[in-house]
């Protein structure tokens, strides 16, 4: 499996916003992430990439835990909902743009 959320959990204060996510993402697939506002999509993105630390729970991306490692050496991208896209780019060259940056092949 390349990406593996287990037991995930986070609190904000009294809040708690992911109470135990488990979900498994093979390589080259698609998830798509649906739900009422203040349901813990963006606190669970953020949490893959190592933004926002989890109170419980382990996160595996191809076989290595995660959990706290920092975001940078992560290899994963979070791109914010607003304000932080290229106006002048299209969706397709807003995120070939991180992916040129990298260098990667532009297959």
């Amino acid at each position: 499996m390349f990406l593996e959320v287990t037991s995930l959990k986070k609190a904000f204060k009294e809040e708690q916003v992911v109470k135990g996510l488990d979900f498994s993402l093979e390589a080259h697939k698609t998830l798509s992430i649906l739900g009422k506002s203040g349901c813990g999509k963006t606190t669970m993105l953020k949490m893959i990439a190592g933004l926002v630390t989890p109170d419980e729970g382990m996160i595996t991306l191809d076989g290595e835990n995660v959990t706290t490692k920092k975001p940078e050496l992560r290899n994963i991208v979070y791109l914010y909902q607003e304000d932080l896209l290229f106006p002048h780019l299209n969706a397709f060259e807003n995120i070939a743009f991180g992916l040129r940056l990298k260098k990667l092949p532009e297959a």
